[in-house]
């Protein structure tokens, strides 16, 4: 959301979604899989909060994002569903890559979490610049 600015003059995220999709591709580059993971939810969660602000509502929970973000804008249509369900999936790998719970992270999970958050920069970006963010 490069310099975004949503209703009201916020700045949501202050350039955080793409420095996390920039720390998960040296992650991945450096072999380290889960840390990849763990940037990809980041960046996720970065955007999903920056539209929620565009709406006037703001979490402090990663869970309380994902919640919010189903509600407002995968229930409603405002945005394909698939996104809430990247977010869910990525909070999945954030936790097996961030805790050690289950199987370490794969390079191809990792590689599908990074995808995933590069798709959902680019069409939230679009989503805000469109003036779309109620």
């Amino acid at each position: 959301m490069r310099g975004c600015q949503c209703e009201g003059g916020a700045s949501p995220i202050v350039g955080q979604g793409p420095r996390e999709l920039a720390s998960g591709r040296l992650a991945f580059e450096r072999g380290l899989p889960g840390l990849c993971s763990v940037s990809g939810l980041l960046c996720d969660v970065y955007i999903a909060e920056a539209l929620l602000l565009g709406r006037g509502l703001s979490f402090s929970s990663h869970a309380a994002v994902i919640a919010a973000f189903g509600k407002e804008f995968a229930k409603t249509g405002l945005l394909d569903a698939r996104f809430h369900r990247y977010l869910l999936d990525a909070q999945d790998f954030r936790n097996l890559g961030d805790y050690g719970i289950g199987q370490p992270v794969t390079a191809k999970q990792a590689r599908q979490v990074f995808r995933w958050a590069a798709e959902f920069l680019e069409v939230a970006e679009r989503h805000l610049s469109a003036g779309q963010g109620k």
